[in-house]
């Protein structure tokens, strides 16, 4: 079959961008331009753009134009992704998080565990959502640590928050529905709503939270099925939502009619922050978190807390998406909740947050930082000239990976800006990896 001419053009462009003549940061041509330099449609023009940021070769820049993107170490979500699997690479793209002596900790659970009880259990199925007394073991933690007061019943356990989210998503919404989000979010979520068809509706943040008005107003005007927020700890501005503006979320959600994704990934951190969404519109709220960030991101281990009324279709969505959690892994998970080791881990991670995040503020001083003085990550604007994805790009030269903000928005145009990760770096060498990045920030040609 022959290519369509918009296919042969962009097939062409392509070419000579991964060949280097036409070189990373390069203004191409207006859809206009295009279509008279080639005689081809305005239409075609437009397709052939199309196609070349679905390969990842060009991003369009709203009120600047279409260029040619920088290509090493870049992958579809983050372009830091090829770079991380390096091991000579710094990474503050991710939260990895570690304390001292985790290796003995897992030999320990290990050899406990082949040594007591019924091992063969561990071989058996478990029901969805996991067994009785292992979401009571949970429910017990949040009770004490969280001040969310629920019945075992009401907790199912998952595959790690992202698979909680993709549940949460699979039950309340479908393809077309709309779900209220904010312009900066976290990136698992935009995937999940992609790969559902689930339609993304963005609401302006303020420089404490999200705008309530602008939420009231959207939720008013469409037809939004849920919303999802972070109060406590947004990623990756930080937020910790205040009681006012926790109520004013549950009352929008009540006026409207809306169910509530909650995501609490980090939420351990923030001691004393007001209660959580759930224990003030339990009827209408999906609370969603894991072990991933106070203990190890590959302990896939999650738990999702569900209104009474949703509890039939979410065990039917985990059935027919996951079934349950290996049981090897829930052993593990609820023995390391019930002996107290993930309640001493979490209070570890707070303390060193700070220390992390004061060495960050110290590094960045006079740059337009937004953090959290809790949180284990801070988002850095970029000055006006310089553009993210040539910043991370030259990080990445350096061996550091970071995420760029187009990976968090939600709307067309993506600020720039860079959101580092601060846990997976030894303390001792924080700041020095932190100079590295400013270094080349300050630096860079333009």
């Amino acid at each position: 079959m022959t290519a369509s001419p918009a296919t042969h053009l962009a097939e062409r462009l392509a070419d000579d961008i991964r060949s280097g003549r036409l070189p990373s940061g390069t203004l191409l041509p207006t859809h206009r331009q295009l279509a008279a330099q080639h005689g081809v449609a305005l239409a075609t023009a437009s397709k052939v753009y199309a196609q070349l940021k679905a390969m990842g070769l060009v991003v369009g820049e709203t009120g600047r134009g279409t260029f040619v993107r920088d290509r090493p170490l870049q992958r579809e979500w983050d372009s830091a992704d090829e770079a991380r699997l390096n091991s000579e690479t710094i990474d503050l793209s991710f939260n990895h998080p570690s304390q001292p002596g985790q290796a003995d900790m897992l030999r320990s659970l290990l050899r406990e565990l082949a040594t007591s009880g019924d091992l063969a259990a561990l071989l058996h199925q478990q029901p969805p959502g996991g067994r009785r007394h292992e979401r009571q073991i949970v429910a017990d933690f949040l009770a004490r640590h969280r001040g969310i007061e629920m019945q075992g019943e009401r907790i199912f356990l998952v595959n790690g928050a992202q698979h909680g989210l993709d549940i949460a998503v699979r039950t309340l919404l479908g393809p077309g529905d709309q779900l209220a989000v904010d312009t900066l979010t976290y990136p698992g979520l935009k995937m999940i709503a992609s790969a559902q068809g689930v339609t993304l509706r963005p609401v302006p943040g303020l420089q404490d939270g999200p705008d309530m008005q602008a939420l009231d107003h959207l939720c008013r005007e469409r037809r939004v099925r849920a919303i999802y927020c972070m109060p406590t700890l947004h990623n990756p501005l930080g937020w910790v939502l205040s009681d006012r503006q926790r109520q004013a979320i549950v009352e929008i959600a009540r006026r409207h009619d809306c169910f509530l994704i909650e995501d609490a990934a980090y939420a351990y951190l923030a001691e004393g922050a007001p209660s959580a969404l759930v224990t003030r519109a339990p009827e209408r709220t999906l609370y969603v978190s894991s072990l991933s960030k106070s203990v190890a991101t590959g302990l896939r281990f999650g738990y999702l807390v569900v209104p009474e009324a949703l509890m039939g279709r979410v065990r039917s969505q985990l059935r027919a998406n996951h079934w349950s959690l290996p049981s090897l892994i829930t052993a593990m998970g609820t023995r390391w909740i019930a002996d107290g080791t993930v309640a001493r881990l979490e209070a570890a991670h707070r303390e060193e947050a700070g220390l992390r995040q004061a060495i960050a503020r110290q590094v960045f001083a006079g740059m337009p930082l937004v953090a959290n003085p809790c949180s284990l990550f801070v988002w850095l604007p970029l000055p006006d000239e310089l553009r993210m994805d040539r910043i991370a790009t030259a990080l990445a030269e350096h061996s550091i990976a970071v995420s760029k903000a187009e990976a968090y928005a939600t709307t067309t145009h993506a600020p720039h800006a860079l959101r580092l990760g601060l846990s997976s770096v030894p303390l001792e060498q924080l700041e020095a990896v932190l100079r590295r990045v400013r270094n080349v920030i300050e630096r860079f040609p333009i």
